[in-house]
Parts: C-alpha cells; sequence; structure tokens
C-alpha cells in the first residue's frame, strides 16, 4: 500500500536480472511526495478543508475555459502561486472592485490568472534561488526572500510552499499579484 492508500499485489516473485531481483505487483504505487492529483484537484481539495480557495475556483470556472483545462491537464509541470480568499478580498478593495465585477470581466481574469502561472515545477527552493520568475500571461515576478513584486510594484508573502500536484506545485500567497496593464 502506498501513501495514498493505493493497493499492489504481488503477482510474480524472485524474477532475477543483471543487477538485482525483480517482484512484478499488479498495481502502480507511487513514493511519498508524488501526487495522483492534478493542482484543480488539489485546490478543491484544500478549499473543501479550509475553505481557502473559493475566489479561486470562481475565477477558474469564469475564466477563460482553457486555463482551468491547462491546470487540470496532465500533461506537463507548471507552478502556480495560488492566492487565498482573503488576497482576493484586499484585491478587490484595492481595485473597487466586487467580485462579480471581476468575474464577469473574463479576458481581465483570464490575463490575473496566467499571471500566477509558470512552466515547470518550481519548488521552494527553486523559487528562492531565482531573482526574477516569468509568468504565462507575459511579464515577470521578482522575487526576493519569498516575498513577490508583480508588474505594479505590489507584493505578495508566500505563506505556505511546495503544495505537490500531479502536474505542478502550488505555493499559497497572501495577495494577488498582477501584471503591468
Amino acid at each position: 500500500t502506498d501513501h495514498l492508500g493505493r493497493e499492489a499485489t504481488i503477482s510474480q516473485t524472485d524474477v532475477e536480472a543483471d543487477n538485482g531481483i525483480i517482484h512484478v505487483i499488479d498495481n502502480v504505487v507511487l513514493p511519498k511526495g508524488i501526487s495522483d492529483k492534478t493542482i484543480v484537484d488539489v485546490v478543491l481539495q484544500i478549499n473543501e478543508e479550509t475553505g481557502e480557495f473559493s475566489t479561486l475556483i470562481a475565477a477558474l470556472e469564469a475564466a477563460d475555459p482553457w486555463v482551468l483545462e491547462l491546470l487540470a491537464a496532465g500533461w506537463g509541470q507548471r507552478t502556480v502561486f495560488a492566492p487565498t480568499d482573503a488576497a482576493f478580498e484586499a484585491t478587490l478593495a484595492e481595485l473597487g472592485l466586487t467580485a462579480e465585477e471581476l468575474l464577469a470581466d473574463q479576458e481581465t481574469l483570464t490575463k490575473i490568472l496566467l499571471y500566477h502561472v509558470t512552466w515547470g515545477a518550481l519548488y521552494a527552493e527553486d523559487v528562492l534561488a531565482k531573482e526574477y520568475i516569468f509568468m504565462l500571461w507575459g511579464g515577470w515576478l521578482l522575487q526576493d526572500g519569498g516575498v513577490l513584486t508583480d508588474g505594479q510594484g505590489r507584493e505578495a508573502h508566500i505563506v505556505q510552499t511546495d503544495v505537490e500536484a500531479d502536474n505542478g506545485i502550488i505555493h499559497v500567497i497572501d495577495n494577488v499579484v498582477l501584471p503591468k496593464w
């Protein structure tokens, strides 16, 4: 049984090879640290447990459908800087918008969400080793000691790191980052 609760039964034992012995099993088991859930699955699970991502989920549903498809896709790796509900509330207040107004503007919402995603699985140590992180919606995030500075000079702190998904990594942030329009 692996850490995800998947069971495998040994179907053939002691198969000799040049460099060791093989035991054949009837299912795939994953080592700890590997997930079988996509970024979308993990965000939904965290939201069920904590309620911290309801606005992010609503934004993913309201944005261009391919954003959700990108984060649910099993191919490739990506890193998501995921703002909490409190982060969205603060940013909406700063911008003088309601959640409904932002969710109704699919084009702007899509740009904002893609500014939270970069290609490749960047663990915390990878993020901290970079000065600039290129985001999918053009532009860079400046990174300094776990503080991200967006295209408008606003800061977001990474408050939880290395949440693993099958197709990438999630870092939870305390502010919505915005591209330079």
